[in-house]
């Protein structure tokens, strides 16, 4: 069944398909249906109760991905590492894994101002995805594909990725090895005040080392500090 064309691009019959996706047939595709509901297109029956029990899930199901991955880090370290990913930017990657913005109800005024790519939105509708498959088939089915979903994004995580500064890192590095510090000069900004991309290059001594993209002008920095680290370290060895 297909709903109104004046509401949504979404229909029913693609939410079959999404369940697939996910590897989950939900038994009361209700929920489904209500958690990708966006408060836009239903401003009585929306995804804004799943979100909140989703919130509660996703919180104590990280905790305890992190506590098994880590098995000597301590409650400070397994905190931090966490809040990285417990929050709007951490949930939109997990969203954006399974394209969920495609299958998100909203209304046309949203749609036309990029609301299937808003941080804010994708972010919601993950939590209330993981809250409706709590309710309809118990922790463990949210527990694998809330595990699944992390070992695809997060694969490589570990203390130093999370932890490191590697714009200071870089900065001692190449001070210490060419005594100038490095420069970051933004190539591209682009995008809707939303949801903006910046592209910056790091060079040093005159020599470009690295560029990389991020979601301010700080996190490109540090994405390129990262790169040129790596490259410096190698170049030491």
């Amino acid at each position: 069944m297909k709903e109104s064309n004046n509401k949504s691009v979404v229909t029913l019959d693609s939410l079959e398909f999404f369940q697939l996706k996910i590897k989950y047939c939900f038994k009361n595709i209700n929920l489904l249906q209500q958690a990708l509901t966006h408060k836009s297109y239903n401003k009585q029956i929306n995804n804004e109760r799943l979100e909140f029990l989703g919130d509660a899930v996703l919180d104590l199901l990280i905790g305890e991905y992190l506590f098994k991955k880590f098995e000597s880090s301590n409650e400070g370290n397994l905190t931090k590492i966490r809040a990285s990913i417990v929050n709007e930017n951490g949930f939109m990657k997990l969203a954006n894994v399974l394209n969920l913005g495609e299958y998100i109800f909203i209304s046309p005024s949203e749609a036309k101002n990029n609301g299937r790519s808003k941080p804010s939105i994708l972010s919601d509708a993950f939590e209330a995805l993981i809250g409706a498959i709590y309710l309809d088939g118990g922790i463990e089915s949210a527990k694998s594909i809330t595990y699944a979903l992390l070992e695809l994004v997060y694969n490589d995580i570990n203390m130093e990725s999370m932890f490191m500064d590697y714009k200071t890192a870089l900065q001692e590095l190449s001070q210490a090895i060419c005594g100038v510090i490095p420069e970051y000069i933004l190539l591209e900004q682009k995008g809707p005040d939303h949801n903006k991309s910046f592209t910056m290059q790091v060079k040093i001594n005159g020599v470009k080392y690295a560029k990389a993209s991020g979601k301010s002008k700080k996190e490109a920095e540090q994405n390129c500090a990262k790169k040129a680290y790596h490259i410096f370290k190698k170049e030491e060895k």
